[in-house]
């Protein structure tokens, strides 16, 4: 079951353990390449924005609630039983019940030194766990030679899961550019993640998750870099969501490729 918000399709899910599940039997049924995408109010502002990355959004094996207020709105469409899947948590969840399948994982995007930390911590906490890759890439536009060079290692990887940690919405981007190359694997799209399971980001407090405040907990952690992004995505989804809600925005609910 999904729902529609500003012309992107929300995935309507109850739970980390389904949300698991669902991404494992795609795994496991060989079925062909695929992506998940990670959403809040920033990214379905960028959908309304820009139609090209609504259409990523909408073609996606499952576009994830990782927002709260996305989740607050989908119980209010009616599915009462849906939840916030938040997507540092969702990584945590998959590395630690992924150890039982074997599932392979490659982590692309951030620094080498994060990389580094991230490999130690997940020795440490998901000791069975299989790190099939590594790659930290330019803070800059990939040329066509280095994204063929990517694919190769990602490929030669067996990767199962290919974490992405460029920042939204740019790795959306280059994942809907890049995907259909490979002929195995499921792409996430991940932001911070990296970042919160080496605990250089620290998780809000729970109740803070409860009443999606959790923004405000990491924009006390990164003010500099955050508040323009928050003040402004966080200013228009409220508005768009007005727009919408009273008739004078309607956006297509088909952006299908």
């Amino acid at each position: 079951m999904s729902f529609t918000l500003l012309g992107s399709r929300i995935a309507c899910l109850a739970s980390y353990e389904q949300t698991c599940s669902k991404l494992i039997s795609h795994i496991e049924s060989k079925q062909p390449v695929g992506y998940i995408t990670v959403n809040n109010a920033h990214t379905l502002v960028e959908g309304v924005l820009h139609q090209d990355y609504r259409t990523i959004i909408n073609n996606s094996l499952l576009s994830l609630a990782d927002g709260g207020s996305l989740a607050l709105m989908g119980r209010l469409k009616g599915a009462k039983e849906m939840r916030r899947i938040f997507g540092p948590s969702l990584m945590e969840y998959i590395l630690e019940h992924g150890q039982a399948d074997s599932l392979r994982h490659f982590f692309f995007g951030s620094t080498q030194e994060i990389l580094d930390e991230m490999v130690t911590v997940i020795h440490q906490r998901f000791p069975r766990a299989v790190i099939a890759g590594v790659l930290s890439p330019p803070f800059r536009p990939f040329t066509t030679e280095e994204n063929k060079e990517f694919l190769r290692q990602i490929r030669d990887s067996r990767a199962d899961i290919i974490w992405v940690s460029l920042g939204a919405p740019k790795q959306e981007r280059w994942i809907y550019e890049v995907y259909k190359e490979l002929d195995h694997g499921v792409f996430i799209g991940i932001g911070a993640g990296f970042s919160y399971l080496t605990g250089r980001i620290k998780h809000a407090p729970l109740w803070m998750k409860r009443w999606a405040l959790e923004w405000i907990y990491r924009l006390i952690q990164e003010p500099r870099r955050l508040y323009k992004r928050y003040l402004v995505a966080n200013t228009l989804f409220i508005l768009f969501l007005f727009l919408e809600t009273i008739g004078l925005l309607r956006l297509s609910k088909d952006s299908r490729s």
